[in-house]
């Protein structure tokens, strides 16, 4: 299974992304901003899903709104 960025590049288990837009974390009294950088995500079972560790927090990102730094 391949998991794709929104340019259309591959992404890999310790890549690292940016965001490519503000996005409101629900449950969570943060908003992540345009161009932050994501490390070390890890691939999950969906083509459309990430999961990462930002500010101590496991989130689970969609593939749409990342691109590949």
């Amino acid at each position: 299974m391949e998991v794709k960025d929104s340019n259309g590049n591959i992404l890999n288990e310790g890549d690292t992304v940016l965001v490519i837009k503000d996005l409101k974390v629900k449950g969570a009294n943060m908003t992540l901003k345009r161009g932050t950088p994501i490390k070390n995500i890890r691939v999950t079972d969906s083509p459309e899903e990430i999961d990462c560790r930002i500010c101590k927090s496991q989130l689970v990102l969609k593939t749409c709104f990342l691109k590949k730094g």
